[in-house]
């Protein structure tokens, strides 16, 4: 429950959830789902009025410092002090800790030597993110929250926390995160949870998700063939029946449905009948994100 103007909003209701060490576990829904009261909540950031939370055998809003030096967690704000400066702020944070992270491994592996004479203030918004990493891994937890980990990061910093999300998870360490980018939950997760109005509505394996049709409950074999030819080509005879094809725009086409071998041998006979080479070729079958827009719906909110 929330306040607003003095009422009391219920935000999560009827969500369950369990999440597994050496396991990533994606919490995906549209804004206001729940998804950051969610984990708040499991963090003991914020209290619930009803239900109940176990944290590795505790309920986080009683329990105390033990439970807390075995969790790390990276807010999506941030939540680092403005004046500090990165190096002696993560020497302060892995004080407080019995076994903590080597310090300087997790500064040359992160990069924030590149920017560590620079107080957090003045951050751009992908180094405040690696330095909130940083933060939340110094203490060697067993279990890491990470709220919209890749926000503002460059390709190349989102290369390497995805490189060392693997890693901690293929370590034992279990992982909960939320994140908007289908394409990094469908990279990343495990296991996904996809919420919306404050519960849980589906949730499945990335593969059991993309295999699934979830409104009409049915298995899903469609895929689309993408490839680029010379412009305004007619196809006729060269695409089975109950397939789809569109020139979505001049010399790029697209073929959808049931597509089998035979059809990919069909087709390629007929380029090489009239010496077609592709200028690209890729064969797809649905993404999280179609998944998720299916669940969630399209409008905005």
């Amino acid at each position: 429950m929330a306040s607003l103007d003095g009422k009391m909003l219920r935000v999560v209701s009827g969500l369950s959830l369990v999440a597994e060490r050496g396991q990533v576990t994606a919490l995906l829904g549209a804004n206001g789902a729940g998804k950051t009261t969610t984990l708040e909540c499991a963090q003991g950031l914020q209290k619930r009025t009803a239900g109940s939370i176990s944290l590795l055998g505790a309920d986080p809003d009683t329990a105390g410092a033990d439970l807390r030096s075995r969790v790390g967690v990276m807010l999506q704000d941030g939540g680092l002090p403005p004046s500090a400066r990165p190096i002696p702020l993560l020497r302060h944070v892995a004080g407080m800790y019995q076994n903590p992270m080597d310090v300087d491994a997790l500064v040359e592996r992160l990069g924030i030597g590149q920017f560590s004479r620079t107080n957090v203030r003045r951050l751009s918004g992908g180094q405040k993110q690696r330095l909130a990493l940083a933060a939340a891994l110094v203490g060697n937890p067993e279990i890491l929250f990470l709220d919209e980990p890749s926000a503002g990061l460059d390709p190349q910093s989102r290369q390497m926390v995805f490189e060392l999300i693997a890693e901690l998870r293929d370590a034992g360490m279990g992982i909960v995160l939320t994140t908007h980018l289908m394409d990094d939950a469908e990279r990343l997760a495990d296991y996904v949870y996809i919420i919306d109005g404050g519960h849980n509505v589906v949730e499945g394996t990335v593969a059991e998700l993309l295999q699934h049709d979830h409104a009409a409950d049915t298995a899903i074999t469609d895929r689309t063939l993408y490839f680029d030819a010379p412009c305004g080509l007619d196809f006729a005879g060269a695409v089975g029946a109950g397939l789809d094809l569109s020139e979505t725009r001049p010399g790029s086409y697209s073929i959808t449905g049931q597509i089998t071998p035979q059809d990919l041998a069909a087709l390629t006979a007929w380029w090489a009948e009239r010496n077609i080479m592709p200028a690209s070729l890729r064969l797809e079958a649905r993404s999280l994100e179609d998944v998720f827009l299916d669940i969630s719906g399209r409008n905005l909110r």
